[in-house]
């Protein structure tokens, strides 16, 4: 199989997320043929909720035993909120399955030791800040990590105000670029506000992980080919 051939499946909970993680395929990666599955009641049970239920976490088992089923060659899960249920699932499969952020949080701990979490759903946050000190501390490394979570954001998006959505992220960048090495944006439905900042009004690196998950999952693709090959 060439990287021509590479069928990926993609996990959704929230429309949000799709746009950003094709448009990232389709600029990096676009010999790549995309599989996506939905079950966007997932997102909204999590903002009422604040937890993955387990009822949650089998959904989104059905959703990648359809992915499997339908014969992809990896999967992507795009919903940050969710990741942890990756690392209870992802033994059950036997093809790489990486969550939406887990590449880029590694990448951000080892850039600075002062790092900027941004977040619009409120579950993404305290998520994505535990994975980061599990990340630190594996490396043993100290790292302050200052999170905001903007639900405002998130609501504004979802009535399709992408302008207030931008604007609300852009204004908390600004408060976390004086005390911050790195910042990162949580989830893909993010991803589009780094598109509409001013990259001029600050000098510190801005990771979003669209970009970053694409090449991910092909490199463990790849990899996962190369062992077979050796077999």
């Amino acid at each position: 199989m060439s990287r021509q051939d590479y069928r990926i499946g993609l996990i959704h909970a929230t429309m949000n997320s799709v746009q950003p993680i094709l448009d990232a395929f389709q600029v990096h990666a676009p010999q790549v043929t995309l599989v996506n599955f939905m079950d966007e009641s997932l997102i909204f049970e999590l903002n009422e909720t604040g937890i993955v239920t387990k009822g949650m976490a089998r959904r989104l088992l059905n959703l990648v035993e359809k992915a499997v089923m339908s014969g992809v060659d990896g999967i992507l899960l795009t919903c940050s909120s969710f990741t942890p249920v990756v690392a209870e699932i992802s033994h059950l499969f036997d093809l790489p399955m990486l969550s939406a952020d887990l590449s880029m949080l590694e990448k951000a701990v080892g850039m600075g030791t002062r790092i900027g979490v941004i977040a619009t759903v409120e579950a993404a946050g305290p998520t994505t800040t535990t994975i980061l000190k599990k990340i630190s501390s594996k490396r043993q490394k100290d790292v302050s990590i200052e999170t905001v979570i903007i639900p405002e954001a998130f609501k504004a998006l979802q009535n399709g105000d992408r302008t207030k959505h931008d604007e609300l992220i852009h204004r908390k960048v600004q408060e976390l670029t004086i005390d911050c090495d790195v910042i990162l944006f949580a989830q893909f439905s993010m991803a589009r506000a780094l598109e509409t900042l001013d990259i001029t009004t600050t000098d510190i690196p801005i990771l979003t992980s669209p970009e970053i998950s694409v090449k991910s999952i092909i490199d463990e693709i790849s990899k996962r080919e190369i062992v077979y090959d050796k077999c």
